[in-house]
């Protein structure tokens, strides 16, 4: 009978922890450096309300994700001293 080989998980963690976070100021080609990178952002809502959100977008004929992001830049705007 041959040995169990050992499982290898999902993914693995490079080892070097620098090398997991990306660097802002090394934009993919073709885009600018405000849209290079984006950060998930997790919020609780009622069902009803994601329902509202989802036609809402709809209507206008655009994403979830693009409404929300372009709300979200028009009440936080980037102030003096922000780094990007």
């Amino acid at each position: 009978m041959t040995g169990r080989t050992r499982k290898r998980g999902f993914a693995s963690r490079p080892g070097n922890p620098e090398s997991w976070i990306r660097a802002a100021e090394t934009p993919p080609k073709g885009k600018p450096i405000s849209e290079a990178f984006t950060a998930r952002l997790t919020i609780d809502i009622t069902p009803a309300l994601r329902g509202r959100i989802k036609v809402a977008a709809f209507r206008r004929g655009i994403t979830v994700t693009d409404m929300l992001r372009d709300l979200l830049a028009r009440e936080f705007p980037p102030s003096e001293g922000d780094q990007p």
